[in-house]
């Protein structure tokens, strides 16, 4: 069940633009990484014997607001530092791409009047191939992997032991479920990586933030904090359906289309691809444990920016204020939200080279 949605658009205060501080600040922790890469790993001499005026850089899964400019800022700087060394100066051509329902009309609003780099909007699928072959030089995606193509089938099937019935995501769900979810990551990361290659000229560089649990979380069989949270909002549809609010069936056809993969799972995945060298992958170290939501609204305004579109498809827009007053009147009876000790999400950096076409 395709149920791709962009997140919620505009500058508002239900906006993505103004409740994503958290994943700016993972890529601000990336920074001195990107730019260690990018002067170690960016063959110039190999990239100048293809096509190299522009030097292309795309960003897949740009959503709208500031962050996206942060990210492209820290690799132009990281670029131009590099080509000075060599004696170039090459123009450099931005495409922001995500699904066409994102809101590129804020997004071109916003760019930063004195960027050194030329900028295009390229509406669609990342899991498909999105521009011609050989003809990116660096591609970029953070917090965007963990956002499937579609909901696994089996989870929907009340014929299938991975019938989800109650409940809108794999966290605290049974085995099937997970196993349907990571086999449907494993599937479009897989397309994902193949779409790029197809993209990057030979020896390209990608990089990474992906959401993930800690290995420790699969080991265990228990819920990050954020598939907690994708649990309280489930029982908040499954009340509002109790109230007759909504129609018990469609809650339990409705699943989410995330999933947050493993370290070694992850691992694994981008070993066994064979148009990608895995150049470096680890763990970010973000200083302490920080609060991903410090308070009950920021935890509402981030949840609602990030999953109103995919609930208003599915259910229509006129349940979407009460399931959002009774998620946060659940969260506000519990401090397990706001205890940095329960902040167990991580964050992996991958940088991969376009291996040499045959």
């Amino acid at each position: 069940m395709r149920v791709l949605c962009a997140m919620n658009g505009g500058n508002g205060p239900q906006s993505y633009a103004q409740n994503s501080s958290y994943q700016r600040g993972a890529t601000e922790v990336a920074k001195e990484i990107i730019r260690e890469e990018i002067d170690k790993k960016l063959d110039i001499k190999q990239l100048s014997s293809t096509s190299m005026d522009p030097f292309c850089i795309a960003d897949f899964g740009c959503s709208t607001g500031p962050n996206t400019f942060v990210a492209m800022q820290i690799i132009i700087e990281a670029l131009e530092d590099k080509f000075k060394k060599e004696g170039l100066t090459p123009e450099f051509q931005v495409f922001f791409n995500d699904l066409a329902s994102n809101d590129f009309n804020t997004l071109f609003a916003s760019l930063p009047p004195e960027r050194h780099y030329c900028a295009a909007g390229v509406p669609g699928s990342f899991h498909s191939v999105m521009f011609p072959k050989a003809s990116l030089h660096f591609a970029y995606s953070s917090y965007s992997l963990h956002w499937l193509s579609k909901v696994p089938k089996e989870v929907t099937d009340n014929t299938s032991p991975a019938w989800n019935k109650g409940k809108i995501h794999h966290g605290g769900a049974k085995r099937e479920v997970l196993d349907a979810y990571a086999s449907q990551f494993a599937k479009d990361l897989d397309s994902f990586l193949n779409a790029r290659a197809h993209e990057l000229v030979d020896g390209g560089l990608m990089a990474l933030l992906i959401p993930a649990a800690p290995d420790a979380i699969r080991e265990s069989h228990t819920s990050t904090i954020t598939e907690v949270e994708c649990e309280v909002l489930g029982s908040c549809l499954m009340d509002l359906a109790k109230k007759g609010v909504v129609d018990e069936v469609k809650v339990h056809m409705f699943n989410l289309p995330v999933y947050f993969t493993f370290p070694n799972e992850l691992k694994a995945l981008l070993k066994a691809n064979e148009n990608m060298d895995v150049q470096r992958m680890e763990i970010l170290n973000i200083p302490g444990k920080q609060v991903l939501f410090p308070n009950r609204t920021a935890n509402v305004l981030y949840l609602r920016a990030v999953l109103q579109g995919v609930l208003e498809k599915h259910f229509g827009s006129g349940i979407v204020d009460e399931l959002f007053e009774l998620y946060g009147r659940k969260v506000a009876d519990s401090s397990f939200f706001f205890d940095p000790e329960n902040q167990d999400l991580i964050v992996i950096f991958v940088l991969l080279r376009r291996k040499m076409r045959t």
